[in-house]
């Protein structure tokens, strides 16, 4: 297991484009623990397959250092990393058998027989492969060979890191929550630092005990997913986490008062906007209350989930997103109140710190 620090790392794809700052991944400087289970999450293009690559070697950053554990390693290699990576897509061996697949880091690493076979029966188990060890891996479903690749990565226990590239594309959804929970169990009982690349929050938040959002080749939060819900530190992160994300809405402040449309709406505090261009108020559509009292709204739409109902309406203007409990009865004439310490003012993009 590894400590991981990221020292000033950047990244441009050809000199021209570092000459002109177009870095596909922008400063990263961060230190993760020994034994984290990180995520990196954000859409496609955002750094994210860029920064796993470059920790694990198969990548040279056009600028800075990776250390582990206090030791540098940008020079080094993968194998000389002494990482397990598992991409995108299966890759497997097809004329070995499922168990030799899985046996095969072991083997090249002269690990005794009989641990070999106590380490594969293990994840044969996990991965629900046990029925199928004696068959090639040639005959096998394209979700069925990623189970191999998974495994692979997991098989030894001498890894300074575990790192996933997406892992879970080609694996069917109730096979992605087993194994999702069983990567996590894993974790628990190994102590391996993992860093999990996805574009789905439910997987990232689901696996990682900390998240890493990336958003335009940067790091714009790390954080616990009740972190990243509640006090997102990025418009992007409270746009991205969520379902509906945050509702974001131009305002102007004054004091402790923030103002959107014709509708004063009372702060937690006094933000702190000095030299901002572009303010806006946050606030979740959990954190929003329906009933006779408050700002008027009007309703658009109403869309029934199950447990819950997502209201689409207007306010003052701007598209408004409340999520309400399943039976609540919803007023002939609506109107909203905020909750006070759930809303969130943001100064070009980042949130504003608040002064009581």
């Amino acid at each position: 297991m590894a400590r991981i620090n990221l020292e000033h790392i950047r990244h441009a794809y050809s000199a021209k484009a570092a000459a002109a700052g177009e870095y596909a991944l922008k400063e990263v400087h961060h230190e993760w623990d020994d034994g984290g289970a990180y995520a990196l999450l954000g859409p496609s293009g955002c750094g994210k397959t860029t920064l796993l690559n470059i920790i694990s070697g198969l990548l040279q950053p056009s600028e800075g250092r990776i250390l582990f554990n206090g030791a540098d390693v940008t020079g080094l290699s993968t194998q000389e990393r002494n990482i397990a990576q598992v991409f995108q897509f299966p890759v497997v061996y097809d004329t070995m058998s499922v168990f030799d697949n899985l046996a095969f880091p072991l083997r090249n690493r002269h690990v005794p027989e009989a641990e070999v076979k106590q380490r594969v029966a293990e994840i044969l188990e996990m991965t629900d492969l046990a029925g199928m060890a004696g068959r090639r891996a040639q005959r096998l479903t394209a979700d069925q060979k990623q189970k191999i690749s998974l495994g692979r990565g997991l098989v030894r226990a001498d890894v300074n890191a575990i790192l996933f590239d997406e892992p879970l594309t080609v694996i069917d959804p109730h096979m992605k929550w087993v194994l999702r929970s069983q990567l996590k169990r894993l974790h628990r009982q190994s102590g391996f630092t993992m860093v999990y690349v996805t574009h789905d929050q439910t997987e990232a938040l689901t696996f990682a005990d900390k998240v890493v959002v990336m958003h335009d080749g940067q790091i714009v939060q790390i954080g616990t997913p009740a972190e990243l819900f509640e006090r997102p530190r990025h418009t992007f992160v409270g746009y991205f986490i969520g379902s509906p994300g945050m509702n974001l809405m131009p305002v102007a402040v004054e004091g402790a008062k923030a103002t959107v449309g014709d509708q004063a709406i009372p702060l937690s505090g006094v933000p702190k906007i000095d030299g901002a261009s572009r303010l806006e108020l946050g606030i979740r559509p959990e954190f929003i209350e329906l009933d006779r009292v408050g700002m008027p709204v009007t309703i658009n739409k109403i869309e029934d989930i199950g447990r819950q109902k997502i209201v689409r309406a207007t306010f003052c203007g701007h598209a408004l997103s409340i999520v309400i409990p399943e039976g609540r009865i919803i007023p002939a004439e609506p109107r909203v109140t905020f909750k006070r310490e759930a809303i969130g003012i943001f100064a070009d993009s980042w949130r504003a710190g608040m002064e009581s």
